[in-house]
């Protein structure tokens, strides 16, 4: 049975009217078995919920409401994902594109096979991050001596079953005051941001091996990636597949996959795959 509205998140602040001077609801929140859907602007009408606009507010709701997960709609799109991603996480609650699921998909996750090719990778990732861990501790040192700002990057996403996690890299660009200014602005609302890199001689190198992909073995040893698979699309690009290249989503993402497409990027188009 389908709800429009979470009773926890209803009663967990006054709701009050729309007054004119606040933005549109931009999506439907709806309950159903123990999951939270977030889908485009429907039928059934809401009252006014500042948690949809306030990052705050909104992992407060999502800590207080029994959902166990959360589902949200890719045609909200990429900023809005973002926001509830970001939310999902400082609440510490799986979130999932809705996706279109294809009948033809191993389940991996239930067979011997599958459970002794995540043993596999898990194994094999652990032996490269060792065998690596003196070039990725003289990168760190490099890193802190010349370059201002975070070690790694991490951007959301697209894993097995459409579940969004972050990537880990080692960050190539420069950063600045603004730029943090305006990272901040954009994870506590629903904001735009303009995306403008500029490589650092470390980033640029780094880039160019490759080097800077090394991190990404911390995310095979959290299981959100293997070390060979289907592309792992970010939240960018998938929020502009076409329903069938959507069904892709569903697998888990491999590291060569991702490797292989960056190596790439310069000749890759999409406009085949965009809707």
């Amino acid at each position: 049975m389908t709800t429009s509205i979470i009773p926890t998140i209803q009663s967990y602040y006054t709701v009050k009217q729309q007054p004119q001077d606040n933005p549109p609801q931009y999506c439907t929140i709806q309950w159903r078995r123990n999951q939270l859907l977030v889908m485009p602007p429907g039928q059934v009408k809401q009252p006014y919920m500042p948690s949809l606009h306030q990052k705050h507010l909104l992992v407060e709701c999502l800590k207080a409401t029994p959902a166990t997960l959360v589902r949200i709609d890719p045609k909200l799109g990429e900023a809005r994902l973002q926001f509830w991603a970001d939310a999902c996480q400082a609440a510490d609650l799986p979130i999932f594109l809705r996706i279109p699921s294809t009948d033809s998909q191993p389940k991996i996750s239930s067979s011997l096979q599958g459970a002794l090719k995540r043993l596999s990778n898990w194994l094999v990732a652990l032996i490269f991050l060792i065998a690596f861990a003196p070039l990725i501790l003289g990168l760190v040192s490099l890193m802190y001596l010349h370059s201002k700002g975070p070690i790694f990057s991490c951007q959301w996403h697209i894993g097995e079953r459409g579940r969004l996690f972050k990537v880990i890299k080692f960050r190539t660009t420069v950063t600045s005051q603004k730029a943090f200014e305006e990272d901040a602005v954009y994870q506590n609302s629903l904001g735009d941001r303009k995306d403008k890199e500029e490589l650092t001689v470390l980033g640029r190198w780094m880039r160019k091996y490759g080097l800077d992909n090394l991190p990404q073995l911390l995310n095979v040893l959290r299981g959100e990636m293997s070390l060979t698979g289907p592309r792992c699309w970010s939240l960018k690009d998938a929020v502009r597949l076409n329903f069938e290249a959507q069904r892709h989503l569903n697998r888990l993402p491999g590291i060569m996959g991702l490797w292989e497409v960056e190596a790439e990027s310069d000749l890759l188009h999409l406009d085949s795959q965009i809707s």
